[in-house]
């Protein structure tokens, strides 16, 4: 009979876990390889249903900007080509997450690995409502990529496919992980992009704010 007992600790579980700062958050990782086009869908998700977009890596960065003590350390380890811990990053999206007036977020670029995914979820006590894949072939981002001239540098052929590689090695356990969990809501990114976002809006029709 110890099923039926444990079944309501699960539930416990499950509801209280995504509290944070004394709000119930809703939490989508947002998950893609280099051009797969998820930065401006994050942008139409942001306008449509009201969710905040957080990026680890902007995080990081205004960190360092600000000239904190923590900042100092951040940039330290990455000019030493140092990987930032994952503590560091996680607690920098908490924080935004605490003091944001919102309570749906997209987290952009996290977590890039099973050890950030692990931590994450360790620290905060969230568990994703779902993570949202944008699938895009290698190809397609190339082509992307290369088209894009923006005069960025890590731009070039090389480079790309170095990046595509760490994402798939890195990145791939993560969907596997929540895929075992049903959480995954892949997309084909690569259709055009107002395509792309009709498939976004089915998936995020749930969240839609309330008519008032």
């Amino acid at each position: 009979m110890g099923t039926v007992v444990d079944a309501p600790a699960v539930v416990a579980e499950e509801v209280t876990g995504n509290m944070l700062g004394g709000k119930k958050v809703t939490v989508v990782f947002v998950l893609g390889g280099p051009g797969s086009g998820k930065g401006t869908q994050c942008a139409n998700i942001v306008e449509h249903f009201g969710f905040t977009h957080l990026s680890a890596g902007d995080l990081l960065r205004a960190e360092i900007k600000s000239g904190s003590e923590n900042g100092t350390m951040i940039e330290n380890m990455i000019k030493e080509g140092k990987i930032v811990p994952s503590e560091v990053t996680i607690k920098l999206l908490q924080e935004a997450m605490i003091k944001s007036e919102n309570d749906k977020f997209l987290i952009d670029g996290f977590p890039r690995n099973e050890e950030n995914r692990a931590a994450f979820e360790n620290v905060t006590k969230i568990s994703p409502a779902f993570v949202l894949f944008f699938d895009c072939s290698e190809e397609e981002m190339e082509r992307r990529l290369l088209g894009r001239n923006q005069g960025r540098v890590d731009d070039n052929i090389e480079t790309i496919r170095k990046r595509f590689k760490v994402f798939v090695e890195s990145s791939l356990p993560v969907i596997d992980y929540y895929n075992s969990k049903n959480k995954v809501k892949k997309i084909d990114a690569a259709k055009p992009i107002p395509e792309v976002f009709e498939d976004v809006k089915a998936i995020f029709a749930p969240y839609a704010p309330k008519a008032e």
